[in-house]
């Protein structure tokens, strides 16, 4: 068996299955009782941060093709990035729910005059727009080229979903710090590679 039929046998499918771990944890910590002090703030935070992982994973794959030229990693981004949507939606209900009550009004106007608010809803939309968009059938309707330039918003969602992550920190940087880190990166990565005449080759997306 090959490293790419491995990959489609079995890391795929576990994926598919194993992103809801995380989700598992949380539920058991907070029926347990171990998540904190605040448990609305720790839910609301974890939720968001593994939104982040999963989507800086998801990026990760064309360069993992690169690297190994192993076509089949270029599968796990939409497993990888609707889990990433998953734990967005989770954070977004997280906020609506614990920090507004459901005050849409107050939501509103947090989103127009708090800056991390504002850059980490606009990630959340870009997300909402590439996970509508990821079925096969959507992406035969607008066809290869078109999908393909939309679902490079990807990148802008990570560099938003960053931002707002450092914006919220107030003390220890380290996990944002990180996570920009290995967003420059995968930008840096992303860069295409140029044939002998200079021209750049074309570059899959690695969009959700």
């Amino acid at each position: 068996m090959t490293f790419g039929s491995f990959i489609d046998r079995f890391i795929r499918p576990l994926l598919v299955v194993g992103g809801i771990v995380p989700a598992i944890v949380l539920v058991t910590r907070l029926v347990t009782g171990t998540l904190g002090a605040n448990p609305a703030e720790e839910l609301e935070h974890s939720t968001g941060f593994t939104a982040l992982v999963f989507l800086l994973v998801s990026l990760s794959a064309t360069p993992m093709r690169r690297l190994t030229g192993v076509a089949q990693f270029t599968r796990l981004r939409k497993p990888l990035g609707l889990w990433a949507f998953a734990y967005a939606v989770l954070h977004m209900l997280c906020y609506l729910v614990f920090d507004q009550s459901l005050l849409w009004g107050e939501i509103l106007n947090d989103i127009i005059k708090r800056p991390y608010i504002t850059v980490g809803f606009a990630a959340f939309l870009i997300l909402l727009v590439l996970a509508v968009t990821s079925p096969t059938r959507v992406m035969k309707r607008l066809g290869g080229k078109r999908w393909q330039k939309l679902h490079r918003l990807a990148y802008v969602a990570a560099v938003l979903a960053v931002f707002h992550f450092l914006w919220l920190v107030k003390l220890d940087i380290t996990r944002p710090a990180i996570a920009a880190a290995v967003l420059i990166v995968l930008l840096a990565m992303r860069r295409p590679k140029r044939e002998r005449g200079g021209e750049p080759q074309p570059e899959l997306t690695a969009g959700v």
